[in-house]
């Protein structure tokens, strides 16, 4: 007997194809890694401007994937709350309008609990399931203010409580999770983010390659690599600072979307103006040449804290053999025994670097080994496809 289609709704992400960002990486991947063929992905795509909108097709296929436009009002950070609502609003119209049965729709992010109720209960009158992604810690971030932090935690505590099934994508979060919210007694399950493993397509005769290294100074192998959004809590400050106080004569590189505010704020506090090794060389959404650039690193320094599994840091494992990264509960699970690790104590980093500089090629290669062989093994994107196929696809285990 031929098996029922299950239809997904993925909702949360700015969209696809992917440009940047992890949310909009994963569905990317999930999409085009899908071996089920009898689940049918329909995606949410943000647009901010109304003039581009009405130039856009409204819907496209990308990767079998029906993807739908959503036009989004730029009202700086609200923004993302009114997006989710509008496409899951539009999620729910298009159930209705088109007798779909037993519909999943996956929410990425917990930014809509005050609204979600509403929504959930419409679902579950059309026979559907209300899955979350919790992320990380959204409202740790620095750069909320306290009435921003306390609507974020509160949201989250709404999206827990209404969940059928809170997929985390790292055990810290899921035992977060189960802990600070067990009187919901929420269904929770792990599935990592993915990456792979794949060298770049491009050599040190590519034209691109030549141009970027001789555009910034730098020589391959001779810099330590930084990679990530330009926030207080992935730590560029402390990192900063300790590579300036290490003895290193190699390079710090930070592929950053630079915000001239936090950067005027460090040159105050760091002067990392007058260490010529200090590099800020901009954002790099090329991925081969980013894949590239990161093989040819001498070592890759990670410093986020807030969140689940980073992305930034499986790409690294997976392409970069030394790997240094702050100690917290979501990094070391990531890394386990493939990387080494720092803290935020004065002098720690800066003499990890110094030991690291001094570390001879067979150690560096066992750690590039051992990374390469734990993101095959727990994060490649089959390995989490066949993840995602599986609960998609055990939809009435899940149902409150």
């Amino acid at each position: 007997m031929k098996k029922k289609q299950k239809n997904v709704f993925i909702i949360g992400s700015k969209g696809i194809p992917a440009n940047y960002g992890g949310f909009e990486s994963f569905v990317d991947k999930l999409t085009l890694y899908a071996k089920d063929k009898d689940i049918k992905y329909y995606v949410s795509c943000a647009v901010y401007s109304n003039e581009e909108y009405q130039k856009l097709e409204k819907e496209f296929t990308y990767h079998d994937a029906l993807c739908f436009r959503i036009n989004v009002p730029n009202i700086g950070p609200g923004k993302a709350i009114i997006y989710d609502l509008k496409a899951i609003k539009y999620c729910i119209d298009y159930i209705k309008k088109n007798h779909i049965e037993k519909p999943i729709i996956y929410v990425l992010a917990c930014r809509i609990g005050p609204f979600i109720l509403h929504y959930k209960k419409q679902l579950h009158k059309l026979g559907g399931a209300l899955y979350i992604n919790p992320d990380g810690h959204e409202w740790l971030r620095a750069k909320w203010s306290f009435p921003v932090k306390k609507y974020w935690k509160m949201s989250e505590q709404l999206m827990v409580k209404h969940a059928d099934l809170l997929v985390c994508d790292n055990t810290y979060i899921e035992k977060y999770i189960k802990s600070d919210y067990s009187k919901y007694n929420p269904k929770t399950t792990f599935i990592a983010y993915g990456s792979e493993i794949s060298d770049s397509i491009l050599n040190k005769d590519d034209v691109k390659v030549i141009e970027w290294y001789d555009k910034h100074g730098v020589k391959s192998n001779k810099y330590y690599l930084v990679v990530g959004r330009f926030v207080p809590e992935n730590n560029f400050e402390t990192m900063i600072r300790e590579f300036m106080k290490s003895n290193s004569k190699k390079d710090l590189v930070l592929i950053t979307n630079v915000s001239d505010s936090f950067l005027q704020e460090l040159k105050e506090k760091t002067n990392y103006d007058k260490d010529s090794r200090i590099k800020f060389v901009g954002t790099v959404y090329d991925q081969e040449l980013l894949k590239y650039i990161r093989k040819h690193a001498y070592g890759y320094i990670h410093g986020h804290e807030v969140g689940g599994t980073n992305p930034s840091l499986l790409e690294s494992l997976g392409i970069t053999k030394l790997n240094l990264l702050l100690g917290v509960n979501f990094n070391k699970e990531v890394g386990s025994k493939a990387a080494v690790y720092w803290n935020k104590e004065a002098g720690n980093l800066a003499s990890l670097i110094d030991k690291c500089d001094l570390m001879n090629k067979t150690d560096i290669n066992k750690l590039g080994k051992l990374a390469k062989e734990r993101i095959k093994k727990h994060y490649s994107w089959e390995y989490i496809v066949d993840r995602y196929e599986y609960i998609f696809n055990r939809f009435d285990k899940y149902l409150k």
